[in-house]
């Protein structure tokens, strides 16, 4: 099968960063579907993962969370799909990824594409979608019936990946006052349109930036980027009993003291996790892609995907990780076809 791969993680000016290769296609045993890949996209987790490492990889290591497709194959123990069913899935960070013409995936972190979208469109959403909803619902529970309607939610970096489906579930699900952050005017009016109620800019002072909009602080805050950089005014912005999430790790601890006279909280939010370690609850990956492949058909969510690029090879997938580093990602950028 065809494949992009790496064999050393290496910069991306690197000619061999990423490599087309050929590989012996898969066979599903297990809890396992083998899935026809028809679209791809690509996350700041598939950059990270390209630089590393150290090790020579042999056979070569293929990349990729975030996929949609049809169902060619599947275990002795599946019980949720059959051959032809049409998925959408972000995988696991410790299997072979979605650059491939095929690729097993757990059932279990699987869900109906939704009918309403294109391959293309579906695959933007899985491990974004999934990692909103968790930190919202799993990490900060957030009532995703709409039993915190009206409490405020702040995410920080709010045109990206996860800030875009974030919006999303946070304005349509859970019925919250949504404040997203942007610094620039394109990036600032995706929010908006994405159903975000109010958007201020992250490189300036985010709590004055509240007060002018007649905030005191938030119930809740989602940090997409920079935890680093943004923890300390998500600590001032917080409101007591509040949460803040973080879906990166920080690079240097922080001090936690300012939530204590708040009795405010701090949780980590990583949607591997459940396929990292085989939770007893990985199934609740499947139901909450399914419940969100409702959502999208009902048209109360909408697809994230911004930019398609043809065919899936190695040359395209460069250029996708290229506009990842460079910080400048509106949505999500997917290939389609090999």
């Amino acid at each position: 099968m065809k494949a992009v791969g790496l064999r050393n993680y290496l910069s991306l000016d690197h000619p061999d960063s990423l490599l087309d290769v050929d590989l012996p296609k898969p066979s599903p045993t297990g809890h396992d579907v083998l899935v026809a890949v028809r679209a791809i996209a690509v996350n700041p987790a598939d950059a990270k993962e390209r630089m590393r490492g150290t090790k020579t990889e042999d056979p070569p290591r293929i990349l990729g969370w975030d996929a949609a497709g049809v169902v060619e194959a599947v275990g002795d123990k599946v019980t949720l799909f059959r051959p032809g069913d049409e998925l959408y899935y972000a995988g696991s960070l410790i299997r072979p990824g979605c650059y491939a013409e095929y690729q097993l995936v757990d059932e279990r972190i699987v869900g109906p594409k939704p009918k309403s979208l294109s391959f293309a469109q579906a695959a933007a959403l899985p491990l974004t979608t999934l990692t909103a909803w968790e930190a919202l619902f799993d990490r900060m529970h957030i009532d995703s019936l709409g039993g915190d309607r009206g409490a405020s939610v702040l995410i920080v970096g709010g045109a990206g990946g996860v800030g875009s489906i974030a919006i999303q579930l946070a304005k349509q699900v859970a019925k919250l006052k949504v404040i997203a952050t942007a610094s620039r005017p394109e990036s600032a009016q995706w929010c908006l349109d994405l159903g975000a109620d109010e958007v201020i800019d992250h490189h300036g002072d985010i709590v004055a930036q509240l007060r002018g909009k007649g905030l005191p602080g938030v119930s809740f805050v989602l940090l997409t980027n920079s935890p680093d950089a943004h923890f300390p005014a998500a600590a001032q912005a917080v409101l007591p009993q509040g949460l803040i999430a973080s879906i990166l790790p920080f690079e240097n601890p922080p001090d936690l003291s300012p939530l204590f006279l708040k009795s405010a909280g701090f949780v980590f939010e990583l949607m591997f996790t459940r396929s990292m370690f085989t939770t007893p609850d990985m199934l609740e990956q499947h139901q909450i892609l399914t419940r969100v492949s409702g959502l999208i058909d009902s048209k109360a969510l909408r697809t994230t995907l911004n930019e398609t690029l043809t065919p899936i090879n190695a040359a395209n997938l460069k250029r996708a990780h290229a506009l990842l580093e460079s910080g400048k990602a509106i949505g999500k950028v997917v290939l389609e076809g090999f």
